[in-house]
């Protein structure tokens, strides 16, 4: 079991500053996994600091003698990863004028942190797997198999799950890379870290610049802790230090800092899917946000089917019918056409509906044709919202790892309603 203290020493040795709940889990999360030579997944937004886990991993690892090196697959061009990753041999293609040593190579015995793993070409994924599975791989333009025994750390800000339905990433890759996944939050998410973080980078640029150190008044922080911060620690050092430099008075109240805060563009998401929480990040892309919105389409068509039904059953749309529910038949005044109901009274069917009846079909058989038609469209609809809401659930639960209090925050639903669907679709955990 790993005490709060030993937690705060890997803080103090590594550089880290917070004491959010899910900071904390994430570093006892690294600190469990280091001594073992399990795959790692770090996942977070860019400039959460994913980097700073991944030399916690192997600093308390026992291959902690060996190399270490930090790759960003991102920043390497496509042609040439294979060659940096793996090594190339003399004459294997244009420019190789001698043999290399690759990344894989280099490191045997140590850990390779790679990060952006997203980004990664898919041939190069198959070779990584390759590496994952067997430790073997082959040089760029050899034939001849050779060995490394190297601890694999990765990082992505990326939602790889989205990438591999894309066919971007490859799924058993995902799962061979995700045996012990690390989320660090954004810093949003961390509460009065961000205070605490201000304060340290405003006291080392004091000293780099000569100045007396900035402090914040409580309105201040109360802006510095609202403020969403998509650059996350990155975006936050930049700021103090701009205030560090620029600012002559050296309290600084809120609307001081509200002036050096650009116009928060990043709280859409937030808003819609519930505002602050204690979970892990959203990750809402458009195409969930629409899944959403075509959800609630549904649900009202389905609510107006249900509605038709009943008037047919009943006699048709008569008059009280329309006036009770005068919102959902504004736009369709034009298309009613009135017409003799049961009892002898007026009542009125679609025009769609009227021009779909042949001219010598009896009545009673066409009202029933009609709520046949009405009741297995509706069922179909049910079946396909039904569907996409088990595959949005299953989609949740597999990012936060089973996770219900995550996964339900993510999907914006209580977790009891998570509970109730998960019985309802029979899903195992």
């Amino acid at each position: 079991m790993i005490t709060p203290q030993e937690i705060q020493s890997v803080k103090q040795r590594f550089g880290i500053i917070g004491n959010s709940p899910l900071l904390n889990h994430a570093i006892q999360v690294a600190m469990q996994a280091s001594p073992t030579d399990m795959t790692v997944l770090i996942t977070g937004e860019s400039g959460s600091g994913k980097e700073s886990f991944s030399k916690i991993i192997h600093s308390l690892s026992l291959r902690k003698h060996g190399k270490f090196i930090a790759i960003n697959c991102g920043a390497i061009p496509e042609g040439t990863i294979d060659s940096e990753l793996f090594g190339h041999e003399k004459g294997s293609f244009t420019g190789a004028h001698e043999a290399r040593k690759g990344y894989f190579e280099v490191t045997d015995g140590g850990s390779i942190f790679l990060d952006e793993i997203g980004e990664m070409p898919l041939g190069t994924q198959a070779r990584l797997l390759r590496v994952l599975e067997n430790g073997e791989f082959i040089k760029v333009g050899s034939s001849k198999v050779q060995k490394t025994n190297v601890r694999v750390i990765t990082a992505t800000n990326v939602n790889l799950i989205k990438a591999v339905e894309k066919g971007k990433f490859r799924e058993d890759l995902y799962y061979r890379l995700n045996t012990v996944p690390i989320f660090v939050p954004p810093l949003r998410e961390r509460g009065e870290d961000m205070v605490l973080l201000f304060r340290k980078f405003t006291s080392d640029f004091s000293e780099k610049y000569h100045v007396r150190p900035i402090s914040l008044t409580a309105e201040a922080q109360s802006v510095l802790m609202r403020y969403p911060f998509p650059g996350n620690i990155r975006q936050l050092k930049n700021l103090a230090e701009q205030i560090s430099l620029l600012e002559e008075e050296r309290e600084v109240d809120g609307p001081t800092l509200s002036r050096y805060l650009p116009a928060d563009n990043s709280r859409l998401p937030v808003a819609l899917t519930g505002g602050n929480r204690d979970s892990e990040a959203m990750d809402f892309s458009e195409r969930d946000i629409l899944y959403k919105v075509l959800f609630d389409m549904k649900k009202d068509m389905n609510e107006l089917k249900k509605l038709v039904l009943e008037s047919y059953k009943s006699g048709g749309l008569n008059q009280s019918i329309i006036q009770k529910h005068s919102e959902l038949f504004e736009d369709m005044d034009s298309n009613l056409k009135p017409s003799e109901s049961h009892d002898g009274g007026t009542s009125y069917m679609p025009l769609v509906l009227e021009s779909q009846k042949s001219s010598n079909q009896d009545p009673d058989e066409y009202e029933e044709e009609v709520i046949e038609d009405i009741i297995h469209e509706e069922d179909d609809n049910s079946l396909s919202l039904e569907k996409k809401e088990k595959e949005m659930i299953l989609k949740a639960l597999r990012k936060h790892n089973n996770k219900r209090k995550y996964a339900a925050s993510d999907l914006g639903i209580s977790e009891r309603t998570l509970y109730r669907k998960i019985k309802q679709y029979e899903i195992d955990q």
